[in-house]
Order: C-alpha cells, then structure tokens, then sequence
C-alpha cells in the first residue's frame, strides 16, 4: 500500500499485506481542533467529517473488512443540547449524502448502540442506507452510535438472566461464545487494531468486552487531522506486531 499526492489531495491506494481485519477508532479531538483555531465546535466536528470519508475509503482500499467508529457515546448525551442536537443534524446529512460512495466502493453500514434514543431523521436515514448497502460485501462500516460499553454488558446480562429463568438456557452452558452472541456486536470479530485519537490514554467505555487482545494504537493527532499517511503508517506498524493471544 502506498500513499501519493497529487494537486494537493492525499490519495490512498493498494492492499496491505498482514492488513488487521477488523480496526476500530476512537475519534476524538474535534473539538480541540475547532478550539486551537478559535471555531465553534460544530466546525471541528464538520472537519472530522471530512476525516471520517477520508479514512473509509482508504482503509476499503486497504483491505480492511470491518472498520467501527465510535462516533457518539452514550455519555455524549450529556454535552450542551445545541451541541447534541448539531451533531445529529450532521450525521443525517453524513448518512444521506454517502449512500452513492457507499454503494460504489462495496461497503455496507451496520449501527450498533442505543438506536433507539437517537432523533427520528436520524433512525430513518440510517435505515435507508443500511437497507440501500445490505448487499455490498467489500467492507463493514459499523457506526457506533449512543453506544456505551457499561451499557453494552448490562443489557448482555439481563438477557442471558432472562433466558435462564425461563429455562431456554442452563446456567452451565454460558461461554465466551454465548455472551459474544448477546453483545450488539454478534457475529462480528473482535477488533484486531484499536486506535485512539487525540492522545488519551483511556479506552472511553468501548468495546470493554471486544478488545480484551486487541492491539491498540494512541496518537496525539486530533481526529479532524487524522491522515491516510499516518493510517498507512499505524497499519505498518501493526504488521510488526506479534499477537501471542496470552500464549508464548
């Protein structure tokens, strides 16, 4: 995989060899970006945007096949409700306007979270472009979105709990496997590569459960500066990686 410029736009193109099948990102640093350049945080969460578009379509290049970004927390919900409510008006934009990209690179988009609390437009333009991309089999783009590790494992145990109690599951029989299948993230693999923005050294209540041997990767880049050259240089890195899984 290489990366060239030409006319002053960054362009990502060619396989990784050793690529991590499934990377997740912490994006964080918007709103350090939008203050640093005396912005109102909306801008830097429109930068990120642009990051956002940027770091898909290179790591579908790169051959990546499943890429999560945690891009709402539940947590989030607690911000200034101007801030809240800008951020989903930009992410119902973001979904309506990348259904033609999604479509031509062959990726589909799957959310995972709390769907349920987030605004009508935004369930609906979910819905239409996960609907629209369900049969593309390029790469997973998994949003998630008012989602919560805590909250995650919590829901997990209720329902096992409630399938124990009405004798459609015996206590004995609950395994790695099984409470995997109880997560939002079903039939998803754990993350190979996580990488964390903005140089926080905390994983933010995410994937408490997923990343248990993930590799992880913090750079004190902020996200809406996040480039395909330091993706590309995160992967090479990753690929001198030895994953031992706890054995020798």
């Amino acid at each position: 995989m290489s990366l060239t410029r030409e006319s002053g736009k960054e362009e990502c193109f060619g396989k990784v060899s050793k690529c991590p099948s499934h990377v997740a990102i912490i994006m964080d640093g918007n709103g350090r970006w939008a203050k640093k350049r005396v912005l109102n945080r909306i801008k830097g969460h429109e930068k990120g945007a642009e990051t956002v578009r940027n770091i898909v379509e290179c790591c579908r290049e790169a051959g990546v096949s499943i890429l999560t970004l945690y891009a709402f927390s539940t947590e989030n919900w607690q911000r200034p409700e101007l801030e809240v409510a800008a951020l989903m008006t930009l992410l119902a934009r973001f979904l309506k306007s990348e259904h033609k990209k999604l479509l031509d690179n062959n990726i589909r988009l799957n959310a995972i979270g709390q769907i349920e609390r987030l605004p009508a437009n935004v369930r609906e333009a979910l819905h239409n472009t996960m609907t629209l991309t369900k049969k593309n089999d390029g790469m997973l783009l998994n949003l998630a979105l008012s989602y919560g590790g805590r909250s995650e494992i919590a829901l997990m145990v209720k329902n096992i709990a409630l399938k124990v109690r009405d004798g459609e599951l015996d206590p004995d029989s609950i395994t790695h496997e099984v409470i995997s299948d109880h997560l939002y993230t079903k039939g998803i693999p754990d993350p190979d590569l996580l990488i964390r923005t903005s140089g926080e050294m905390r994983i933010s209540n995410f994937f408490l459960w997923q990343i248990a041997y993930t590799e992880i990767y913090v750079t004190d880049t902020l996200w809406p500066e996040f480039t395909k050259q330091e993706l590309l240089s995160i992967l090479q890195d990753y690929q001198h990686r030895e994953r031992r899984f706890g054995k020798v």
